[in-house]
């Protein structure tokens, strides 16, 4: 055999090589940026001047709960890649989290490529993953032991649990325009506890994105997202950037993921039973979607 031979064998070998090992790579829900001693609210504004640096618009912010701030951003790459596939719109914004623990601040954000995948995005927003790993910087990728891009692109909890494409229909309204109005009063009224946290439309589609604040009295714990999140994001390093809670309206239709997914995905290694579980939010998928579609307008 030529030494030439010998290289391309070589060659190919690394490159299947590599390929394969990109397919097994696990990918987790969230990355921390960075963690120290700090003001909370000074680090709130330096993290939106530095992803505003970075070449993102900050779409919106809210405080869920004490010592804790989201906020939320999105980007052109974003934006054209959610157009580019059926309810895209969920994943046109990347969620930054803010948080207070004990003495020290934690800034964590959405993982891109995990998302992108789990939503079955266009693409693996590579992009938006190195801007925001240069703005925020990047400790450690947590929230799962780790999903492959492949199982991720099909990825739901467990048997007769829901998948990506199992929406929950919130409402029908006579048109786009219609149904982005009633979603639009809902919110501004507040009236089921959940609020605006922001919107984005989604260029060339009748598509367009709301970020939602949920807040129950105590008989509606269950879809409040400070009990909700009490119960299940009990780690050290917090999961805050699960929230806010998304509504796309898609051409005439209200959606929202099932809670069922949307939660899993965040916190796919959670128990079904005992404490810090599943079972222990067990109303609330139902009340998440009972909120939803009355404040989208749904009069039954």
């Amino acid at each position: 055999m030529s030494q030439l031979s010998r290289f391309l064998g070589v060659l190919a070998f690394s490159v299947c090589a590599i390929v394969a090992f990109a397919q097994d790579a696990v990918l987790k829900p969230f990355v921390l940026g960075s963690k120290g001693t700090g003001d909370l609210v000074q680090k709130v504004e330096a993290t939106k001047a530095a992803l505003t640096k970075g070449g993102f618009t900050v779409v919106g912010s809210y405080s869920p709960y004490t010592n804790t701030t989201i906020v939320i951003v999105t980007n052109d790459e974003l934006k054209t890649t959610a157009a580019k596939s059926e309810n895209g719109g969920f994943g046109a914004a990347q969620r930054v989290s803010i948080a207070k623990v004990k003495d020290e601040v934690q800034v964590a954000y959405t993982n891109p490529a995990y998302w992108a995948n789990i939503y079955r995005m266009a693409g693996d927003l590579k992009e938006t993953s190195t801007k925001l790993q240069a703005a925020l910087g990047k400790v450690e990728e947590f929230g799962a032991k780790g999903i492959t891009a492949a199982q991720l692109r099909k990825y739901h909890y467990k048997m007769m649990m829901p998948y990506f494409d199992d929406t929950d229909t919130l409402v029908k309204h006579p048109s786009h325009e219609e149904a982005v109005k009633q979603v639009e009063a809902g919110l501004a009224a507040g009236k089921q506890g959940v609020t605006k946290v922001y919107r984005i439309d989604i260029p060339g589609k009748k598509e367009v994105v709301f970020g939602v604040a949920m807040k129950g009295a105590e008989k509606d714990k269950f879809m409040d997202e400070k009990y909700i999140m009490g119960q299940i994001d009990f780690k050290d390093v917090k999961s805050v950037a699960h929230l806010p809670y998304e509504m796309l309206v898609t051409d005439n239709e209200v959606i929202a993921l099932s809670a069922r997914f949307r939660i899993a995905a965040s916190f796919p290694d959670l128990t079904m039973m005992g404490d810090n579980s599943f079972m222990k939010i067990m109303e609330a998928p139902e009340a998440i979607k009972k909120a939803l579609a009355y404040t989208a307008g749904d009069k039954d």
